[in-house]
């Protein structure tokens, strides 16, 4: 049974004043998820650019493609091992400790990446690094997003946790911005002069890796950061209440499974509009929109062109289209932003309600958008307004999530519970959205119909999910489960 706190004693925890000032809790919560999404759009943009030719060179381009998302898709099945553990500590030993350990851990991860050998050099033993290296990423993913939620929402002040709640989801665009863009800084200066649409052999040889290493900058920071956090006031009252569980996923599955289920399928329409969005368009609209096109592109680098696997797509030079990603992205973030203060207003699971209602539309329009004939001056358009719908619904469905999946769920299991729900969403909508949205492409013949099918199909699922919620607007950050 639920119980609300009362007062703790005034000697054991301060109350009369928030925990951490505004701006460290902005910082905290912020840089480790912008980290955490900088990492993803890294290896995702390396999956498609390089590992393919890097790491699985002895299959054809498509299955090629596929082995390299799979090895990225790979690190969602160690999430919820990471939530486990990672929402162990954070539920019995503090939110700050947890989340240190977390960011080292994808941060050396990551780092690690920049440094493994190619198949050309050590054979089937690079994708196998490569594989373990992910799923170090994605086990310290597990405890990341929880952790840098409950930063955010425990320390908001009365009425503004959405709103607290957006600063860690708004680490999604900002991460795409700078990954992305140091992707761009470094095939500018490393250009192929025979083939614009090729990476150059520079880019292949080292370039690729500088992402990689400049994670290490970014956790430097956000470990400074996180040192001088202290405990929110709501897990320091559970534990001056003796409120702390000795095995909070233990509680969480016997006392919140139904919280458990509900944020696991809210989530899952988020996750795989995120991934078609980001991982699955820059694949298809980076792809040659004829097989004369691929088989030109082929000749130019040297390779061999097989016709029967080739799958169309828009034909986008990686740089134009990465652009168009770029400017989207903004939408995103000003939109996820907006999220909060609206979802203060009229609540958080109306709000992604409606939201989940409009990416169902959005899903029916896919092949309105992406279509390969006609004029490519209005491909071109018609694929930015694509671009630009879809992150403005991510924006609205995945900046409330920073309160509602925590709200679901009482103090002295909130992160093992919000991690929990989170990641095992990240396997059953992101683990595998981007391979099944490469087969239904490929099952289109270059369609995309299928692919927003697929959108609409996890969607109503959290459709169903979200009416059987309750709304946690005016829920109290001080609840404890004491049964």
């Amino acid at each position: 049974m639920s119980a609300t706190l009362a007062a703790p004693n005034p000697t054991s925890v301060e109350m009369s004043k928030p925990a951490n000032p505004t701006s460290r809790v902005v910082l905290a919560s912020l840089i480790g998820t912008t980290i955490e999404f900088y990492d993803f759009y890294v290896y995702a943009t390396a999956a498609v650019l390089v590992f393919p030719a890097l790491f699985f060179p002895a299959a054809d381009p498509r299955t090629a493609m596929v082995a390299s998302f799979a090895t990225f898709g790979a690190a969602m099945l160690a999430r919820p091992f990471g939530a486990m553990l990672f929402g162990h500590m954070g539920d019995k030993h503090g939110r700050k400790t947890t989340l240190i350990a977390s960011l080292l851990t994808m941060g050396i991860a990551t780092f690690l990446i920049g440094l493994l050998p190619t198949y050309q050099v050590v054979g089937m033993l690079a994708p196998v690094l490569l594989l373990l290296l992910r799923l170090c990423q994605g086990f310290a993913l597990g405890g990341e997003w929880s952790g840098a939620a409950l930063v955010a929402t425990e320390n908001a002040p009365k009425g503004k946790r959405a709103w607290f709640g957006t600063f860690p989801q708004v680490g999604a665009p900002i991460g795409f911005i700078i990954a992305n863009g140091l992707f761009l800084a470094i095939n500018f200066l490393l250009p192929n002069h025979e083939d614009a649409t090729a990476r150059s052999a520079e880019f292949l040889a080292y370039g690729w890796r500088i992402p990689f290493l400049f994670s290490a900058v970014m956790v430097i920071i956000g470990l400074w950061v996180r040192m001088h956090l202290v405990e929110s006031n709501s897990f320091r009252a559970a534990k001056a209440h003796g409120a702390v569980k000795r095995m909070p996923l233990a509680e969480a599955f016997h006392k919140n499974w139904r919280e458990l289920i509900l944020g696991t399928f809210a989530m899952l329409a988020t996750y795989v509009l995120f991934y078609l969005m980001t991982t699955f368009s820059l694949t298809y609209g980076t792809t040659a929109a004829s097989a004369k096109d691929a088989a030109a592109s082929a000749a130019k680098a040297g390779k061999a062109f097989d016709a029967s696997t080739f799958v169309p797509g828009l034909g986008f030079k990686y740089t134009d289209f990465v652009l168009l990603m770029c400017v989207s992205i903004v939408f995103f973030g000003v939109f996820t932003l907006i999220s909060g203060p609206l979802a203060d207003k009229i609540g958080r699971k109306w709000l992604v309600l409606w939201t989940t209602v409009a990416i169902i539309a959005f899903g029916c329009a896919f092949p309105l958008f992406l279509n390969q004939s006609g004029d490519p001056k209005f491909s071109g358009a018609m694929t930015m307004a694509f671009l630009v719908i879809g992150f403005t619904l991510m924006g609205f469905t995945f900046g409330p999530m920073g309160a509602l999946l925590p709200e679901m769920f009482p103090t002295n299991t909130r992160y093992t519970g919000s991690a929990f729900a989170y990641n095992i969403s990240s396997i059953l909508g992101a683990a595998i959205a981007p391979l099944i949205a490469v087969w239904l492409w490929g099952l289109g013949n270059g369609s995309t119909v299928w692919v927003g099918m697929y959108l609409v199909a996890m969607s109503l699922i959290t459709l169903v999910a979200l009416l059987l919620t309750k709304e946690t607007k005016n829920s109290d950050i001080y609840n404890l489960d004491e049964a």
